[in-house]
């Protein structure tokens, strides 16, 4: 059975420490969908971490890891954070293995990304310009290139390869007009990848499952947040990809009665990076505070987080579409200094309460937040490990978060470091 951990809110909730920590007890650890524009920092003996495409699995020396079929790929940028992970002492050898079907993310991609930001100017989306959106779009039109095209060594497939690239070239220029791009060199580049890659590469559905099926303990590791699901977040105002709890079955070829737990990954307080609508942020001292002791940038870009107070507004859909087992709240401890914290509770559109997010983006940017006021604790938390320890207060907010959503909590991050996680 498989236990999955998947963002609650709009991402960065902190994802990344609970698999870790989690990859202690399992055999693999997977990437279901998103590309290199996700980002996840994880402390291990005082060594920073940075995950972008790569499983955070990839931590544990026991743990088996796969980038699965709904992630799209972008090469270089594969081989990049593993040599990242090299300099740092982190030995990945024979433990990393990447989907046949998983789609291509090429410059090109890249490129058509930051034209189609630059064509919508003032309503642009806010993309991280990795060549993600584009990749899914091209998978969508089935003019799309998936890895076994690369690394096939089937008679003709390279010329097949070659056709298929350069189709996907001239397809984007047809879009967005002439622009630099040597597709030669690119070529070039591509035929030394796939030797390179090749070794990494396997079918994910028979991966999956025969671990699975041998009861090997399997962990799942969703990139992104429900409220950037292609589907169910702030259209368009979200990622190309489902975030939610879909994108896992899709993601690996994997059956629904197969998910044992999921976990969805909740921060103490909301943030969001990009553009889109965000109806509890604070645009004052009390957002600077959460951006900087919250230390508020993004692994990725390095963008500064939008940042507010906690919307169970947001938290309550994304439990009702991913049907959490269980919760881990995290960075609790970067509200240790407020004397009183507010949550969100409702909002109020036109003289009517209402308890779910809205579909209409021009309701959401318009609607008044009923929020609750809680007592804060005032007090560091940062090195309680049990949670009986915990100020009254804390376990107050932790209560109230809990009977709202109507899903236990079973993981408090109190601080960046591993340890620094209290299981209930």
């Amino acid at each position: 059975m498989a236990t999955v951990v998947i963002g609650a809110q709009w991402g960065d909730e902190g994802k990344g420490k609970l698999v870790d920590i989690l990859c202690d007890q399992v055999d693999v650890c997977a990437r279901c969908q998103g590309g290199n524009n996700a980002g996840h920092t994880i402390v291990v003996a005082g060594v920073e971490y940075d995950f972008h495409m790569l499983p955070s699995g990839l931590v544990n020396p026991n743990c088996v890891n796969l980038v699965g079929t709904g992630v799209v790929v972008h090469v270089p940028s594969f081989f990049s954070e593993l040599e990242d992970m090299a300099a740092k002492g982190l030995d990945t050898t024979g433990r990393l293995f990447l989907s046949s079907r998983s789609h291509l993310v090429f410059d090109v991609h890249q490129i058509a990304d930051g034209l189609h930001e630059a064509e919508l100017s003032a309503g642009a989306l806010g993309t991280t310009r990795r060549g993600i959106g584009p990749a899914y779009s091209t998978k969508a039109t089935r003019s799309g290139i998936r890895v076994h095209h690369l690394v096939s060594q089937e008679p003709g497939a390279w010329d097949e390869f070659v056709a298929r690239f350069r189709a996907l070239v001239d397809a984007f220029h047809k879009r967005y007009g002439s622009f630099d791009y040597d597709v030669d060199a690119e070529l070039v580049r591509y035929k030394a990848l796939a030797d390179r890659v090749r070794p990494y590469v396997t079918d994910s559905v028979e991966f999956m499952n025969d671990a699975l099926d041998a009861n090997k303990r399997v962990l799942v590791e969703g990139a992104n947040a429900l409220m950037l699901d292609l589907d169910f977040g702030t259209y368009p105002f979200v990622t190309s990809s489902n975030t939610s709890i879909g994108g896992v079955c899709t993601g690996l070829g994997i059956a629904p009665q197969k998910l044992k737990s999921i976990i969805g990954v909740v921060k103490a307080y909301t943030t969001r990076v990009g553009a889109g609508p965000f109806p509890t942020e604070q645009l004052n001292a009390i957002g600077e505070t959460l951006q900087n002791v919250g230390r508020e940038y993004g692994v990725t870009t390095g963008r500064k987080r939008r940042c507010g107070w906690l919307d169970l507004v947001v938290v309550k859909y994304s439990a009702r579409i991913n049907g959490y087992t269980s919760i881990n709240i995290t960075k609790l401890d970067i509200l240790d200094s407020f004397t009183e914290i507010k949550v969100a509770v409702a909002y109020h559109y036109n003289g009517k309460r209402m308890t779910s997010f809205p579909e209409d983006l021009r309701v959401v940017e318009k609607v008044e937040v009923e929020y609750v006021t809680l007592k804060g604790w005032s007090t560091s938390i940062a090195d309680i490990t049990s949670f009986d320890a915990l100020p009254t207060e804390t376990k107050a907010y932790l209560k109230f978060i809990e009977d709202f959503i109507g899903v236990k909590i079973s993981y408090i991050g109190v601080g960046p470091a591993r340890s620094a996680m209290i299981q209930v």
